[in-house]
């Protein structure tokens, strides 16, 4: 077991390191934008030159740019005041900023759009999971009949057609034109003040979001699980009478259960970073949809901020794979 946990400490090692590399391209990057930061804060035609330079002093944009990189870190771990005196405003630990635009903390407006993002993720993985792994088994089986040539064309319509498009089409036909349509068509409710309502207004998102992927995944086991059947040891568990069953459930899908896995989380990953057409379409308040107001306001703290975050989730995504690859496969160790 020392072995292990040797590699499980490399790992979480190597990670902090990508983590804060990733933290200081993303702060290089935006600090090399061709925008006044302090002068972003104060609305897109502030020309007042005291109220731009007071805003710069502020934020801490008039120290040098390793001063001010070490202030966005320290933030991170012990909060950071914004101003001096009474004015002063502060953001506590995990401080990303602060928002003149949305006049509040960078880190609130995280955890104001986080949770419906988590909850449209959550829900798109489980559903598509079960389809595409469904009909991608269904499919391998009843290779070259009527089942298959479904389940392609299935894979045809969901991969061609774009999830906005999708979308749209679901809420024309089952909410504008569907008289007395249970789905809202007022956005989202959060569960917390009405599960039921909570459950219909993600229907339609989970719905279309998963349909894209679970086209992607029908193909991709369907692939794998003909691939894997071709194998030694599987002819070898047909010539030994096993049932096709039996051998589908405790060999070919074992060996596939791997590389569906590995694609599963880094597509969850990826989606925690805001599913920003999904959202916009069905007016989410997520991640997506803040990150798209800020990239439209120019709103540079929320930018760095949602861009940090869905690196780190993607990255903090991998490293737990690789763990969970070394206590399935030992060979991941070495």
């Amino acid at each position: 077991m020392s072995g292990i946990w040797a590699y499980v400490t490399r790992r979480l090692g190597l990670t902090l390191i990508i983590l804060l590399a990733v933290s200081f391209a993303v702060y290089v990057i935006f600090s090399l934008l061709p925008y006044d930061p302090a002068a972003l804060t104060c609305g897109k035609n502030c020309n007042d030159p005291g109220i731009i330079e007071a805003n710069r002093v502020r934020l801490g944009y008039d120290k040098p740019f390793w001063e001010q990189y070490w202030l966005f870190l320290s933030g991170l771990f012990v909060g950071r005041s914004f101003g001096t005196g009474a004015a002063a405003i502060f953001c506590p630990a995990p401080s990303f900023g602060y928002s003149f635009q949305q006049h509040g903390c960078v880190t609130n407006l995280l955890v104001d759009a986080l949770p419906v993002t988590i909850y449209l993720a959550v829900g798109a993985l489980i559903l598509w999971l079960i389809v595409g792994v469904g009909l991608g088994i269904i499919s391998a089986k009843f290779r070259g009949k009527i089942w298959d040539t479904l389940s392609t064309a299935f894979v045809l319509i969901g991969t061609s057609l774009p999830t906005f498009l999708t979308g749209l089409m679901l809420i024309i036909f089952l909410v504008i034109k569907l008289d007395g349509s249970p789905f809202p068509s007022d956005g989202y409710t959060a569960p917390e003040e009405d599960f039921g309502q909570f459950l219909l207004s993600m229907v339609l998102p989970w719905v279309t979001l998963a349909f894209a992927f679970a086209a992607i995944y029908t193909r991709f086991v369907r692939s794998q699980i003909l691939e894997i059947s071709t194998e030694d040891y599987i002819r070898t568990a047909k010539a030994k009478g096993l049932s096709d069953g039996r051998i589908l459930g405790k060999h070919t899908l074992r060996a596939a259960l791997a590389p569906i896995v590995t694609m599963a989380g880094l597509d969850f990953a990826g989606l925690l970073g805001g599913a920003i057409l999904t959202e916009a379409v069905f007016n989410l308040p997520g991640m997506g949809r803040l990150s798209l107001k800020a990239v439209v306001d120019i709103d540079l703290p929320v930018i760095v901020a949602t861009t940090i975050l869905a690196a780190a989730i993607v990255v903090v995504m991998n490293m737990i794979l690789d763990i969970a690859y070394a206590f399935i496969d030992p060979r991941v160790r070495v």
